[in-house]
């Protein structure tokens, strides 16, 4: 299996949200609850840069939060 490097080293917000399929709106919310730390902090997201990697964390935590819950069966004796 041959591994492929991405197209770009460095995404803007917009490229990142577009990366993801989903608006800078989204992607500033999504930060805000699972990333940053404090809110003072998301004074800084719109000027950062994401890297790959940064794309895919944030892709594994959008399938986390698309997937279906699974109910837990529960059976009686």
């Amino acid at each position: 299996m041959t591994a492929t490097r991405p197209n770009k080293s460095h995404y803007s917000e917009s490229e990142a949200a577009s990366a993801l399929g989903v608006s800078v709106n989204e992607l500033r919310t999504l930060i805000r609850s699972h990333i940053v730390k404090a809110e003072e902090d998301m004074v800084n997201v719109p000027t950062t840069t994401f890297q790959p990697s940064d794309l895919l964390v944030l892709r594994m935590i959008l399938r986390g939060m698309k997937t279906p819950q699974v109910a837990e069966v529960v059976t009686t004796a």
